[in-house]
C-alpha cells in the first residue's frame, strides 16, 4: 500500500453538524448517497460530498442516537457508509490529507488513527489492522430518491470552504455549482495523477472487458468479497445471483445505478416492465415489492473498479458464462 501525504490534514473539511431539508439547489440527475435506515431517509448528494468527502452524522433511534460517517472518494468515485462506533468509543472523522494507493485517508479525531476509505480498516493507529463495520446505504439519483423516499430529506449545503475548490493547497469558498472532477470522471487515466494532468499514468491490471472507472458494488461477507460490475450486471440482463461466503445474494442494475440484497428463495426476472420475481414487482431502487414484501439491503461500497483491485486483486469479479 502506498500512503502519501497531498494536502495539510482537514483542507478538506468534514461537515459535522450536518442539517436537512425537503429542498435541493441542484438537478434531479445528480447522484446522492441514500441511507433509508434513517427515519425519514436521508440523502447526501455527491455534488457537496466533492467538497467535503465525510459527513458525521447521527440518526435518531430508541437509544438516542446512531452515529454515523457517509465517505466519498472522489479519485476511487467510492461511496461507503460506516457505523462510527468502533471498540467501545464513538469516532469523529476528519480527512487526514493523505491518500492510500489512491483512496482518501481518513483519521479519528479522538485517537488519531488514520483509516483506508474504501476498506475502513486502519491502516496506523491505535485501531491498527480493526475495520470499521459498513452500513447499508445506495446510490441513486436525486429524482430517483425523490420517488422512492417521498419523505426523504437532503443534505444542505455545508457551506464553508475548501482545498478541493481550489487551484492550489489554500482552501477557498466553495461553489457548489463548480464540478473540480468532471473532467477526471469522464476521461481515460484514473488515480491522483490522472486527476493533476500528469503525463505518468497508473496500469490497469484487472479483468480486459472492465474500465479502470467501471462502477463496481463490492458485497463481503465473512473473508470472502465479491465485486459486481454494473456493466457486467447489465449484459447478465440487470439481475444476477451470487453466493458471497454464505451470503445468497441478488443484485439489480438500473439505468444508473446498482443494488444488493440478501436473495430469497425464488428468482427475479428483468422485464421491460420492470423486476419480476414470485408473481408481483419489485422495485430495484428500495427492494420493496407490491405486495409489501421487502428484501433486506446487504452493506455495500460503491467503488471504481481499480479501487476494488487496489484493495481486494484482479480475481474478486462476478463473473458468470457470459464472461467464462
Amino acid at each position: 500500500m502506498n500512503v502519501r501525504r497531498v494536502l495539510p490534514r482537514d483542507a478538506i473539511p468534514s461537515v459535522d453538524e450536518p442539517r436537512f431539508s425537503d429542498a435541493y439547489d441542484g438537478s434531479g440527475d445528480d447522484m446522492v448517497i441514500a441511507v433509508a435506515s434513517a427515519d425519514p431517509p436521508r440523502a447526501y448528494p455527491v455534488r457537496y460530498l466533492q467538497f467535503h468527502e465525510i459527513v458525521n452524522d447521527t440518526l435518531s433511534d430508541a437509544s438516542g442516537g446512531d452515529p454515523i460517517a457517509v465517505t466519498w472518494c472522489p479519485l476511487c468515485g467510492s461511496g461507503v457508509v460506516y457505523d462510527r462506533r468502533h471498540a467501545g468509543r464513538t469516532l469523529e472523522f476528519g480527512v487526514s490529507g493523505k491518500l492510500a494507493d489512491d483512496d482518501l485517508v481518513m483519521y479519528d479525531r479522538e485517537t488519531e488513527s488514520e483509516w483506508k476509505q474504501s476498506t475502513g480498516e486502519c491502516i496506523t493507529g491505535a485501531f491498527e489492522r480493526e475495520s470499521l463495520s459498513v452500513r447499508s446505504a445506495a446510490m441513486l439519483s436525486v429524482r430517483e430518491f425523490r420517488e422512492s423516499y417521498s419523505d426523504g430529506v437532503v443534505l444542505d449545503p455545508p457551506g464553508g470552504e475548501s482545498e478541493a475548490a481550489s487551484d492550489d493547497d489554500e482552501p477557498v469558498p466553495i461553489d457548489y455549482d463548480a464540478a473540480p472532477y468532471r473532467a477526471y470522471a469522464s476521461g481515460d487515466g484514473f488515480g491522483l495523477v490522472a486527476h493533476r494532468g500528469e503525463a505518468s499514468r497508473r496500469e490497469w491490471t484487472g479483468p480486459s472487458d472492465l474500465d479502470p472507472k467501471t462502477v463496481v458494488l463490492g458485497v463481503e461477507s465473512g473473508d470472502d468479497a465479491l465485486g459486481f460490475p454494473v456493466s457486467r450486471v447489465r449484459a447478465a440482463g440487470g439481475v444476477v445471483r451470487a453466493t458471497v461466503s454464505e451470503q445468497e445474494t441478488v443484485v439489480f442494475a438500473t439505468e444508473d445505478a446498482i443494488h444488493a440484497y440478501a436473495a430469497p428463495h425464488h428468482e427475479f426476472e428483468s422485464t421491460d416492465a420492470g423486476v419480476v420475481g414470485d408473481g408481483t414487482m419489485w422495485d430495484p431502487h428500495t427492494g420493496a415489492a407490491a405486495d409489501g414484501r421487502q428484501l433486506d439491503r446487504l452493506p455495500s461500497r460503491r467503488l471504481y473498479a481499480f479501487a476494488w483491485v487496489d484493495d481486494h486483486g484482479p480475481d474478486a469479479f462476478y463473473r458468470s458464462e457470459f464472461f467464462d
